[in-house]
């Protein structure tokens, strides 16, 4: 495998970074984290004409025809970046468009969201916050129409802005859990949503979601009846590879501006990167992000030659969980008082650990999924 970046990718990441570095100062990072909506719909344009969003649409859908490695680096940037937008949650619901949509869906969706006239979200969690088939309780009832959804979705990302949700409803009670489990695209102005967005440490627009009573057209059905697990755990998987590469963006600034603090911080005559103490913590630093960015584009790349790998996905996500709360918190003792405050750009990074772990799976979650891969694994080392 060759993890080297293509010309091409090379050129989308430094025109990411030079975008992102003129268009969103941290000083607009702390403006959106404050606002109620924190979107801001003249960068999303932008981003849109630079073909962001259409990266990984086909060319026959109005998209640029890229690779998931593509969005690998971009969103590695915009993890550098401290990116505030609802661009994750409009990818990991366009990616199973393109998988499961019908031919009319694929018209009707995948080129507004490429011109970036429509906004997306995923309403998986419910109240149990977890991503397994039993926490999906909200129910979806066929009726001549088509189907009507009653339930509430908890944590939801970027819902006050959606226009339409990629919703997960249990359509049959019977069975194993993951039977019986149907996705809807759900228009996000349709009567009986409600949505109110939850005060987080983060900042970073969850949302509580109300279905009562919201009536869906068979049309809008993701895939097949009661089969819309599998959707689920693809959507898991590429997600979760794609929040690694924006943590490791995160953890990537962080060393890097804790590395450059400590050669101009002085202290006892001296800069406190002279210490050992100070270059054993830095060197362990490094130790650990490149081991994450080198997981999470190993996991990337089996992903975008078609040979998905269940066990590097959840290895990289419970990496990237545990090394971006370790590196944030390192570089906010090295940075010693001053780390501890709201004015240093670190604590931006640090605020967004806990969400950025608890995305699509925390710890324990992917954890028992190695576990579960495991049992199934037979290298040299286990014979």
């Amino acid at each position: 495998m060759d993890f080297n970046f293509t010309e091409e990718q090379e050129i989308l990441r430094r025109t990411a970074r030079d975008f992102l570095a003129k268009e969103f100062p941290k000083t607009l990072v702390r403006e959106m984290e404050e606002d109620p909506i924190g979107f801001r719909a003249d960068i999303w344009k932008k981003m849109a004409e630079l073909g962001w969003m259409g990266l990984i649409i086909p060319e026959d859908y109005g998209g640029v025809g890229g690779d998931f490695m593509d969005l690998i680096v971009l969103f590695e940037e915009m993890g550098r970046a401290c990116f505030i937008a609802p661009f994750f949650s409009t990818v990991i619901c366009t990616l199973p468009i393109l998988s499961a949509g019908t031919e009319e869906q694929k018209k009707e969706f995948l080129p507004k969201i490429g011109r970036g006239e429509m906004i997306l979200s995923l309403a998986l969690t419910e109240p149990s916050a977890t991503c397994d088939p039993s926490g999906i309780t909200t129910k979806a009832l066929a009726d001549k129409d088509g189907y009507v959804i009653d339930g509430t979705k908890l944590f939801i990302h970027d819902a006050q802005v959606a226009h339409c949700f990629l919703c997960a409803t249990r359509t049959k009670t019977e069975g194993s859990l993951e039977d019986g489990i149907t996705l809807f695209l759900v228009d996000g102005r349709s009567p009986g949503i409600g949505i109110e967005v939850i005060p987080t440490v983060a900042h970073d627009k969850q949302c509580e979601v109300r279905f009562d009573g919201v009536r869906v057209p068979r049309d809008n059905v993701l895939g097949e009846v009661n089969r819309g697990w599998d959707i689920v755990e693809f959507i898991i998987q590429r997600g979760s590879v794609l929040k690694c590469a924006e943590m490791l963006g995160g953890v990537e600034a962080v060393l890097e501006m804790t590395n450059n603090y400590a050669k101009e911080r002085v202290q006892f005559d001296k800069p406190i990167g002279s210490f050992q103490a100070i270059q054993h913590k830095l060197a362990q630093m490094l130790i650990e992000v490149e081991g994450l960015r080198y997981l999470t584009y190993e996991a990337a790349w089996h992903i975008s030659t078609g040979i998905p790998s269940n066990l590097l996905v959840s290895m990289a996500k419970v990496r990237a969980n545990e090394v971006y709360q370790r590196t944030c918190l390192d570089g906010v003792k090295i940075h010693g008082a001053i780390g501890f405050t709201k004015e240093l750009d670190l604590g931006l990074y640090f605020l967004r650990t806990k969400s950025s772990e608890f995305t699509l799976g925390g710890g324990g979650f992917h954890r028992e999924r190695i576990a579960c891969e495991l049992e199934q694994l037979q290298p040299p080392f286990l014979r």
